[in-house]
């Protein structure tokens, strides 16, 4: 009897241990992962051979950490851009989608060089933060490009001005440092690991003659700035003037005015003052 009760008490102390030990471990591993983040990714959702053309009913998803995956996964929000698409490798079911499994576009795959047009260059400037709008501007923008110069004087003899004028309107934007305009695949994928807001340089598209241009610009000591345009915006200023301090004191009047009647759309009835703006544009101080 007591040889039973022994035995019985060891049960008992081994079920305890074996319970305060999974208890320790559950706690630990859950300081670990504490505030981890988990992404939804792309997976197969059944055995896929290569050359499969990927379908709705080929992929499902799953749930991983971000750090065990990185960026060179397929996530659930990139479905559309994998559809259709064919698979280089064969994936077992629930196998993830790496970007390396899909057959990728030239662009994506090639680099840069692809992705120019026939007649046209690549160039990078040294543009980044408040010039490039606080590094709001992504591959496939299209911007106007404002220099700001200091050159002789052409009204006094012997002394520099400070000049801002439009170089070049509508160009678009191939690249963001090393992030490339990546046509339809691959989104996720960064060669640098960063998405956005860091670049210190812009990658244009543009003709021979304005790369000279360009470069001119930038080795004159002058300062690029870049002015975001809305992608269907096609309106083109064939006479943008140069900017200089007494340009700026004479156009002042007139650029309030056309800001509050045609781009706020105000009227004279609404705001008397600007009947009297109105006659100093016209008539003059």
């Amino acid at each position: 009897m007591k040889e039973k009760i022994v035995l019985i008490a060891s049960i008992v102390v081994g079920l305890i241990a074996f319970a305060l030990t999974h208890h320790y471990l559950k706690s630990e591993r859950d300081k670990l992962y504490a505030g981890a983040e988990k992404i939804q990714i792309l997976a197969a959702a059944r055995d896929l051979p290569a050359g499969t053309i990927l379908k709705m009913s080929d992929l499902g998803h799953r749930s991983e950490f971000k750090t065990a995956v990185g960026e060179n996964v397929f996530r659930w929000e990139d479905m559309q851009d994998v559809l259709d698409k064919r698979l280089i490798f064969p994936l077992k079911a629930r196998e993830p989608l790496w970007w390396s499994h899909v057959e990728l576009p030239r662009g994506v795959k090639e680099g840069l060089a692809p992705m120019i047009k026939s007649g046209m260059r690549a160039l990078s400037i040294a543009i980044g933060g408040d010039a490039a709008v606080s590094g709001l501007v992504k591959p496939n923008d299209r911007v106007d490009v404002l220099g700001t110069f200091s050159f002789p004087s052409k009204t006094t003899p012997g002394e520099m001005e400070t000049i801002t004028l439009t170089v070049l309107q509508d160009v678009t934007v191939l690249a963001t440092g090393q992030e490339l305009a990546k046509e339809t695949v691959g989104t996720r994928y960064r060669s640098s690991g960063r998405r956005g807001g860091g670049y210190s340089t812009v990658t244009f598209e543009v003709t021979l003659r304005e790369a000279e241009l360009l470069v001119f610009a930038q080795n004159v000591k002058g300062r690029l700035t870049l002015a975001l345009r809305n992608p269907d915006d096609l309106h083109f200023e064939p006479e943008a003037p140069e900017i200089d301090f007494l340009h700026l004191q004479r156009k002042l009047p007139e650029l309030n005015l056309y800001r509050q009647l045609n781009v706020r759309g105000k009227t004279e009835k609404d705001v008397p003052e600007l009947r009297a703006l109105r006659k100093r544009v016209t008539e003059g101080p």
